[in-house]
């Protein structure tokens, strides 16, 4: 049986129609596996990235750790050298004065601590300069409480002081670096003859 025009027309649009619909399906597959794979790897991409930034903040925090148990030691440190450091500013008042008397100024909270360094001091001056010291804490006196440490040594008199203060000692270092710092500051000068 011959088909007419209309049926073949019908025929080849419903071909054509099956075609496109099983193109129009494939396409979505593909687009579906696409989609699929795209997040499989964005996934991938992002737990990387994310393990990446999760081992520098370790890094980072074991650093700071660290940092923090540096500025730890330092301060202990610190708190020692000024426990040696009171004391060295006692012997070096001693050997300064020469006196058989001397009174000692300290901080109001810092007395116990100067007590203690007296008692380790006196026979280290007694062995060193062969001379008996004879010292006492001004306790009606004290140094100002806006110092920050040290001592300030004096003849029995009163008439001699030796200071060994923190501020005493950043003056004395400050005029000593006077010239240093001029320098860097507004360069050599070529006129100046003395650096003082």
């Amino acid at each position: 049986m011959a088909l007419s025009d209309a049926d073949v027309q019908k025929q080849i649009k419903h071909m054509m129609a099956f075609i496109e619909q099983e193109a129009n399906e494939k396409a979505e597959e593909v687009e579906a596996k696409a989609e699929e794979e795209f997040n499989i790897e964005k996934g991938r991409l992002v737990q990387t990235q994310r393990v990446k930034i999760m081992e520098y903040y370790e890094k980072k925090e074991k650093q700071i750790e660290q940092q923090k148990k540096i500025r730890m030691s330092n301060l202990m440190n610190q708190a020692r050298l000024k426990v040696l450091k009171t004391r060295d500013d006692m012997v070096t008042g001693f050997y300064q004065q020469l006196e058989p008397k001397v009174i000692i100024r300290c901080r109001k909270e810092d007395v116990a601590l100067v007590e203690g360094a007296v008692q380790k001091n006196i026979p280290i001056y007694k062995e060193t300069v062969k001379r008996n010291i004879e010292v006492s804490i001004d306790k009606d006196n004290f140094l100002s409480p806006d110092v920050s440490g040290g001592v300030e040594v004096y003849n029995a008199n009163g008439k001699i002081k030796v200071s060994n203060t923190l501020e005493s000692r950043l003056e004395l270092l400050a005029q000593q670096m006077m010239p240093e710092i001029r320098v860097e500051l507004f360069g050599a000068n070529q006129n100046r003859k003395f650096m003082d």
